[in-house]
C-alpha cells in the first residue's frame, strides 16, 4: 500500500533538544559524493537531536535522528546518516524528495523534559537558560542518491534555550555512548521550511 505524504516544501513546526558531540571521524560511515567530513583534530561534529512537529505542520510526529556536519569545498552542508520517525508518511517523504534514510521507531515523550526513542536513545533534560529573541536559521542538508549528492535547503526562526542534558544511546547511535555533550540546546518553538519552493 502506497503511502501520501505532502510536496515539498515542507512549513515545519515545532520544538527540539539537540546535544554536539565530537567523534572520532573514523567511526563515521563515508559521507555523501563530493563532501568532506568537517574535523577538528580528528574528530568530527556530530549532533543528536530529538524533533516534535505539531500543528500546523503538514504531518505531525516524532523524530530522531544524528547528523554529521560535512563540507563541499568551503561551504558547510548537515549530512543526515541516521533518522527515525514514527511516521509512514514523513519516511516515505523523506526518502522520495531528499533521500534522507528514514526509519519507522516508537517514541515516549514528555515535551521539555525527556524525550526516549525506544532501542535508539533518551535525553532528560536537567537545567535550562533562555536565550533572547528569536533567531533566523538557514543551512542545506546533503544526502547521497545513487552515486551523487541531494542538496536541499532548510530556513526559518527558533527561539533557544541553553541547557543541560544527559543522553543515553542504543544500537547504531552507541558510537555516542559514554561522550560528554560539547554544548545542548532545547528549542521551545520553531518555524523551518524545509525543501524548495516551486
Amino acid at each position: 500500500m502506497d503511502v501520501t505524504y505532502p510536496p515539498e516544501p515542507w512549513d515545519l513546526h515545532g520544538q527540539a533538544l539537540a546535544s554536539v558531540f565530537l567523534v572520532p571521524a573514523a567511526d563515521l560511515p563515508a559521507p555523501p559524493p563530493g563532501t568532506t567530513i568537517v574535523t577538528l583534530r580528528g574528530r568530527a561534529v556530530v549532533t543528536a537531536a530529538f524533533f516534535r512537529y505539531e500543528e500546523p505542520s503538514p504531518l505531525t510526529y516524532d523524530e530522531i535522528m544524528a547528523t554529521v556536519l560535512v563540507r563541499r569545498g568551503l561551504r558547510f552542508r548537515v549530512w543526515i546518516p541516521w533518522i527515525w520517525v514514527d511516521s509512514e508518511a514523513s519516511r516515505d517523504g523523506g526518502r522520495a524528495l531528499w533521500a534522507i534514510p528514514k526509519d519507522l521507531a516508537e517514541f515516549r515523550v514528555k515535551p521539555g523534559r525527556r524525550h526516549e526513542g525506544l532501542g535508539l536513545a533518551s535525553a532528560t533534560v536537567e537545567r535550562t537558560r533562555a536565550l533572547p529573541g528569536r533567531w533566523p536559521l538557514g543551512f542545506r542538508i546533503a544526502q547521497a542518491r545513487t552515486g551523487r549528492s541531494v542538496v536541499t535547503p532548510v530556513r526559518g526562526r527558533v527561539s533557544a534555550q541553553l541547557v543541560r542534558a544527559s543522553w543515553t544511546f542504543d544500537g547504531v547511535l552507541g558510537l555516542l555512548s559514554g561522550r560528554r555533550p560539547v554544548v545542548s540546546l532545547r528549542v521551545p518553538r520553531f518555524a523551518l521550511l524545509f525543501g524548495r519552493s516551486s
